[in-house]
């Protein structure tokens, strides 16, 4: 008998992302995350909704200005200035040397181009940041091979990945 006119089977149709939510639930707000650097991140970066300082907005600028939220310009920014980083590039894939302490991939950059880019990060000791990392397969699947080969920490916060070049240890975190 239908109470509603919702058969069971669509009532819960919403549990199927239960298993994923509920992995992902234990680094709410830095608890479970075993790493001093990035709980430093979680606290003071990503649980942070202003600027860090208010001077320095030069990659929160050229982000909005590609069409990025201005939530994760915002966090992008005070990653920047959290680690203490003094040049950015956006969509800096075919240079060929990375000549940035911060390097940003947006949805421009093919999956192709993603694997390249990490490689020269991690030969120069670079910090990457991969937008939308899970927006169709191709990218998805250039993400898990790069997020396999990377041998220091990463951070995926849902919107994007960031792949860190210094001297941790590989450690992967699914916020």
């Amino acid at each position: 008998m239908k109470i509603s006119g919702r058969t069971i089977k669509r009532r819960l149709y919403g549990l199927r992302n239960l298993p994923a939510d509920l992995k992902r639930a234990r680094y709410f707000r830095g608890h479970g995350v075993h790493s001093p650097f990035v709980y430093a991140i979680v606290r003071q970066v990503f649980m942070r909704s202003t600027l860090i300082a208010k001077s320095d907005t030069a990659l929160f600028d050229a982000l909005t200005d590609r069409g990025i939220s201005a939530r994760r310009a915002v966090q992008l920014q005070n990653i920047m200035i959290h680690c203490g980083y003094t040049s950015f590039g956006i969509d800096c894939a075919d240079d060929d040397t990375m000549r940035y302490d911060f390097a940003v991939a947006t949805l421009d950059v093919p999956a192709e181009r993603l694997e390249a880019m990490a490689a020269k990060a991690s030969a120069e000791g670079a910090t990457i940041c991969i937008m939308s990392p899970w927006y169709d397969r191709r990218r998805d699947e250039a993400c898990r091979a790069i997020i396999a080969k990377h041998r220091c920490t990463d951070i995926d916060n849902r919107g994007y990945l960031l792949l860190f070049n210094n001297y941790l240890p590989k450690q992967s975190f699914r916020l």
